[in-house]
């Protein structure tokens, strides 16, 4: 959805240009994964229409607000809220743009959903209001339900499968995105089959982390990180034989910045307003969305206001998002300084940080270490064995 109109207002610190606006329409989810970082997925409540208008209003008067933009349906199922929620959403989105005074802007919808609600209907819904889908999968059964269960216990593969096999025959485009845990490791051909066998063409990692609820991460565990080199370097080696079957995105993250001999001096993690995080209640935080819902002994929570009393330029002059954005800043100059892959990771998540050192005023985290450091050796020594550079 397009609108052009007038400037916005000044933006003398250079926060954004704001790239995600996250908003949860209801923490409640259908499934129980135990490496999930959110409280509360029992909560059935839901984002109003008049809270998601608000947001939007504070998000289109603010100067965070630099072009395009996606707005991202994430944290709970969005799928447990009805498709007529997603039409009338749609609607509000249409009426925001009609009003924006700005340059040409289009706000692109995407929504994370594990997929296991996904029917015909849904696939209307998507086609019909322009929605983007990643379904959240982990692999084979094997792997899959390991961890990804319903709340008596049972897995969900097959209800996953399910779901991808209607995107599929609607030609609806979807990325994966498999959460990598220590039993994923010894399966890289299992992973990589499973994909081109069931017609997945885009594929995104993300790696087990310790953060919010999931207290520990089995990738913490002695050795996981030389198995997860391992698990890499035989995916990249098979990713090389047939490159047009599938996008990997941690491959094509790195060989973008090499390629183009880019590097990053930010992420939008770590960068104000890049992200801007509404849950269903309507409260307001920025940085990684996965700080929303949590509460810590260190910062308290990460709610910096509400989308019905609160700008974004005045959360942005309030002491609590002040003293995040020191330690936010801090951290992000001691990786500058610290760590020879700044470049190509921008200074991390905070969350991470805040979750393995207690703060954010710190460098490496092992996220960091499987996410960049790890993955940046793989592609690039690939890379070089493909040039014929390697010694």
């Amino acid at each position: 959805m397009t609108a052009t109109g007038a400037p916005p207002p000044a933006n003398p610190e250079g926060f954004g240009p704001l790239q995600l606006l996250v908003v949860q329409p209801t923490p409640y989810c259908n499934l129980d994964c135990d490496y999930c970082y959110l409280p509360n997925r029992d909560d059935r409540q839901r984002l109003s229409l008049e809270l998601l208008e608000a947001a939007l209003e504070r998000v289109l008067e603010s100067p965070y607000v630099g072009g395009d933009f996606t707005l991202l349906w994430h944290a709970g199922e969005p799928l447990t809220v009805p498709i007529a929620f997603y039409d009338e959403a749609t609607a509000c989105v249409r009426r925001a743009l009609e009003g924006w005074a700005g340059e040409p802007l289009t706000i692109h919808q995407s929504v994370q959903t594990n997929a296991t609600l996904i029917n015909e209907a849904w696939c209307d819904c998507f086609e019909r209001n322009g929605i983007a889908v990643g379904v959240s999968m982990d692999g084979p059964a094997f792997l899959h339900d390991v961890h990804r269960r319903t709340r008596t216990g049972l897995g969900t593969h097959a209800a996953t499968l399910r779901g991808i096999e209607h995107l599929r025959r609607r030609r609806i485009p979807f990325q994966v995105i498999a959460v990598i845990t220590e039993e994923s490791l010894g399966h890289a051909d299992a992973l990589f089959a499973f994909f081109v066998e069931n017609g997945i063409t885009d594929v995104a990692f993300n790696m087990e982390e310790t953060e919010g609820e999931n207290r520990v991460s089995t990738l913490s565990r002695p050795r996981a990180e030389a198995a997860y080199r391992r698990f890499l370097e035989r995916f990249w080696a098979l990713w090389q034989e047939q490159p047009e079957r599938m996008r990997v995105r941690e491959f094509e993250g790195i060989c973008s910045l090499a390629q183009a001999d880019a590097r990053l001096e930010c992420t939008d993690m770590n960068n104000p307003f890049a992200i801007v995080n509404v849950d269903a209640r309507g409260r307001i935080s920025t940085f990684d969305p996965e700080l929303l819902a949590v509460q810590t002994d260190t910062y308290g929570d990460f709610v910096l206001g509400h989308v019905q009393h609160d700008s974004l330029v005045s959360i942005a002059e309030s002491a609590k998002f002040r003293r995040i954005l020191a330690d936010m800043r801090a951290g992000t100059e001691r990786c500058r300084a610290e760590c020879a892959y700044f470049g190509l990771c921008g200074g991390g998540a905070g969350s991470n940080k805040y979750w393995e050192h207690g703060t954010f005023a710190c460098s490496e985290t092992q996220a960091c270490r499987y996410r960049i450091k790890i993955t940046a050796d793989v592609v690039l020594d690939g890379l070089e064995e493909a040039l014929g550079l390697a010694r």
